[in-house]
């Protein structure tokens, strides 16, 4: 079987769940205090935690740099993947 490759690199670096960084960032739909949705290269990424900030945003090179308390990070969508719809309706095409 032949594997995919892509050019686009993600990556995710994050420190005692208080600083982190992140690459192959798209955009960033959401952000608040508790929450940072963002589109990344390996699919919609929620990020949930407390006192979070996006320290610096550079969608050009496609980083990412928050500070805050981490709590969960969770992809929500793989790539390739169509968002916004529901389990049912997937099932049901």
């Amino acid at each position: 079987m032949e594997e995919k490759k892509t050019t686009a690199s993600h990556r995710l670096v994050l420190d005692n769940r208080a600083r982190g960084t992140i690459t192959g960032v798209l955009d960033v739909d959401d952000f608040d205090g508790e929450k940072i949705q963002a589109q990344t290269e390996a699919g919609k990424m929620l990020i949930k935690g407390e006192n979070l900030h996006i320290t610096s945003l550079n969608l050009e090179k496609g980083e990412l740099e928050l500070e805050g308390k981490v709590d969960s990070l969770i992809y929500t969508t793989k790539g390739g993947e169509k968002s916004g719809e529901s389990l049912l309706k997937r099932m049901f095409r």
